[in-house]
């Protein structure tokens, strides 16, 4: 076993959504080590202009990148439209996203070949999934921006009567086009499924990108001959760019009550503008942010808006 395989994959993303990609990476692939970044910090990056976006991504990217991650994953949708390809001609490492994983997904699982996404206003402004979608002509696809949804999961507020009204309000679009598939194009979303599901109906399959994309990192590992073959126990570093004790609480909930086995380092935010030496005490990545870092017994942590119509 090579050294490089050893090595951690890097997963990105503007928050703690990404976490649902990180969770289905560890579930088919429970030996591998992780090093994810949230950078709660700047994100949600869906309101942001696409430059922006893509200054904050290459950030932190270029970061995990310089400290020797052996594939990248940006599990971010907003961040996949706005810097995917530059991404894959700056590293010498793979690059996965979660768009086409995703849709190939709905296009497999549509019976009536009418699809809904929703995402960022970014995402969808970008139309980086009707781009996708494009290799599937028989499909209708409608496109809807859920601006509010990815601050209310970075808050922690999933269910309730807010929530429900605005998905209402939001999905409606997609309910009148007779939707039999729903692509969660923000890995934020997955933490609204039962609102989702509520307000859509049990005849609509919700796609999340999250298995899909871990397939994909599958993939790509035994292509490249770099599945780690360790028989040591994993160690995984999850880091914000923000305040740890908020990112932290909502970790939880996306990666199970094992994360209470990480370790956290001091609470001490670096601009991602102008990096700073991280102090001793801080495990190394804290560059970026804030960190929890450690390893977790076993292998693995339990871990209004106008419709586009292409």
């Amino acid at each position: 076993m090579s050294s490089r395989a050893d090595a951690p994959i890097g997963v990105f993303d503007s928050g703690v959504g990404g976490l649902t990609v990180a969770r289905a990476i560890l579930d088919q692939l429970p030996g591998e080590q992780l090093r994810y970044v949230g950078d709660t910090a700047h994100g949600p990056y869906g309101p942001l202009p696409i430059a922006e976006a893509r200054r904050h991504t290459l950030a932190v990217t270029d970061q995990l990148v310089a400290d020797g991650v052996k594939l990248l994953v940006i599990a971010c949708n907003t961040a996949s439209a706005a810097c995917l390809r530059d991404a894959r001609e700056r590293y010498d490492v793979p690059v996965v996203e979660v768009i086409v994983p995703a849709v190939r997904r709905a296009v497999a699982t549509t019976r009536n070949g009418r699809i809904g996404v929703i995402g960022t206003l970014g995402t969808i402004r970008s139309r980086a999934y009707e781009d996708a979608f494009a290799a599937a002509p028989d499909v209708r696809v409608t496109s809807v921006a859920c601006p509010r949804f990815a601050e209310f999961v970075e808050r922690g507020n999933t269910s309730g009567r807010q929530v429900l009204g605005l998905a209402q309000s939001y999905l409606e679009p997609l309910q009148r086009a007779d939707v039999d598939t729903l692509v969660l194009g923000c890995t934020h979303y997955p933490l609204l499924t039962g609102v989702l599901q509520i307000v859509m109906g049990d005849g609509v399959t919700l796609v999340s990108s999250a298995e899909e994309t871990a397939k994909d990192v599958f993939r790509v590992l035994t292509e490249l001959d770099l599945l780690r073959g360790s028989l040591a126990e994993p160690a995984h570093e999850f880091l914000a760019t923000g305040p740890a004790e908020p990112f932290t609480r909502l970790a939880r909930r996306f990666l199970g009550p094992e994360l209470g086995a990480v370790l956290g380092s001091p609470a001490r935010a670096f601009s991602l503008d102008e990096p700073q030496p991280a102090p001793p005490d801080v495990a190394t990545g804290s560059r970026y942010g804030p960190s929890l870092s450690g390893s977790v017994n076993g292998s693995t942590p339990a871990a209004a808006a106008t419709p586009h119509e292409r």
